[in-house]
């Protein structure tokens, strides 16, 4: 059994950006070619496009990482998106609010504590684990090390 765990805003972040969605759906224009396109709003400096509500959504909910029994914490840097070392990782989670895959609020420093010591010092991880074709014996790539921590290779925890 395994358990994930997300950073996401403040309330006070919510409310800046539920202002933002507000503001940019009274400037929608009821056109037929919007409605059409659903309101996509092309993204600067790309050929993507987004929507008020994806603006609203994005960055609401970021991995943190997975608790799992028998190994060591596996963190999800996210391809470096929102922080690339663990000073960062520490100050971003310190800068909202965290819940598990449940919607349960955890204390952020109560998560850092047992993220930092979740089957300390004898949980598994890949460096540990019988080495196949660059996997574990499991056959899941294999994890970095960043600064002590136990970081994926990956990013989609599915």
């Amino acid at each position: 059994m395994s358990t994930n765990y997300y950073r996401i805003p403040t309330q006070d972040e919510m409310e800046l950006k539920k202002k933002k969605l507000i503001k940019d759906i009274l400037n929608l224009e009821m056109m037929p070619s919007e409605i059409q396109m659903s309101f996509r709003i092309e993204k600067e400096g790309t050929w993507d496009y987004e929507t008020p509500w994806d603006r609203f959504n994005d960055g609401v909910k970021i991995h943190l990482g997975k608790r799992s029994k028998g190994w060591k914490f596996l963190w999800n840097f996210n391809d470096n998106k929102y922080y690339t070392n663990k000073e960062e990782l520490f100050n971003f989670i310190r800068s909202g609010r965290v819940v598990n895959e449940y919607g349960d609020e955890i204390y952020v420093e109560e998560f850092i504590s047992m993220a930092l010591n979740w089957e300390q010092p004898y949980g598994l991880d890949s460096v540990s684990s019988q080495k196949v074709n660059n996997t574990n014996r499991y056959g899941t790539p294999h994890d970095k090390d960043i600064e002590g921590l136990r970081v994926a290779s990956f990013t989609d925890f599915s």
